[in-house]
């Protein structure tokens, strides 16, 4: 990690490229204090609203204060892990589509897929520039904020309308139970990703219940017969050893 003032025309740099982000809020939840100033210093040079936090307990205390854009976690935090942070948080319905990048000394690809797997949105190895750091975290947004906003979304005919919670296939009502409803809200709405069984819980049912990771498969066979009749179950694919995705793609 350099010093800020040894970054600061890098940041100077980073924040003349991305004066245009949307993001208002970053939550920086970091132990070592030279780190989490020199993140701090990066993205408010880029233009970023930031809070900080020492450790796991300050930063759910700041997020059911002020709930941010995006956190920032470490990996090693003084009182729980920055790995479990993430979990407690992708459980709870609240903040359960909450983008967070985590950070980390680990570069073990184990550690990685357990970061992301934890919940993470993406995974970014120390050392890193401030520069590479806004843009993790514009590509994170990026990836969520269309859909998210979007009421009614559309693959090559299978169109899902989110008011009025409809889904149609041409001009043919698609039935759907509530489950397999939220399922295909949730693919749909994050085409192209792959999940695995754990977050497809955390996500569809969040943390209050306990469910065994199987029942997903009963709901994506249950989705799959419902598509099926019009051509659609195609799109919602198995990624062997890793989960689910809805693509339009051939598997």
């Amino acid at each position: 990690m350099q010093h800020p003032q040894s970054t600061q025309s890098r940041a100077t740099n980073s924040a003349r490229d991305y004066r245009n982000v949307t993001l208002k809020q970053i939550l920086v939840v970091e132990d070592e204090r030279p780190i989490r100033e020199m993140v701090v210093f990066g993205l408010r040079r880029a233009g970023f609203q930031v809070r900080e936090a020492a450790d796991a307990l300050a930063a759910r205390a700041a997020v059911a204060n002020n709930r941010p854009d995006l956190l920032i976690v470490d990996w090693m935090l003084p009182d729980t892990s920055g790995l479990e942070l993430t979990r407690q948080l992708k459980r709870d319905r609240e903040t359960s589509d909450l983008p967070i990048i985590m950070l980390t000394a680990r570069s073990e690809e184990a550690d990685k897929v357990a970061g992301l797997d934890g919940g993470a949105d993406d995974y970014l190895t120390k050392p890193f520039s401030p520069r590479e750091l806004v843009s993790r975290i514009n590509a994170v947004l990026r990836r969520g904020a269309p859909v998210a906003a979007a009421t009614n979304i559309e693959f090559d005919g299978l169109a899902l309308d989110r008011a009025s919670q409809r889904v149609t296939a041409g001009e043919h009502a698609v039935p759907l139970g509530p489950t397999e409803y939220r399922l295909l809200v949730f693919l749909m709405t994050h085409a192209e990703r792959v999940y695995s069984r754990e977050q497809l819980l955390d996500r569809i049912w969040g943390g209050n219940v306990y469910i065994e990771e199987r029942t997903i498969d009963v709901h994506i066979r249950r989705l799959r017969k419902a598509l099926q009749e019009f051509g659609y179950d195609r799109f919602i694919q198995t990624v062997r050893g890793s989960g689910y995705r809805f693509s339009t793609r051939a598997a």
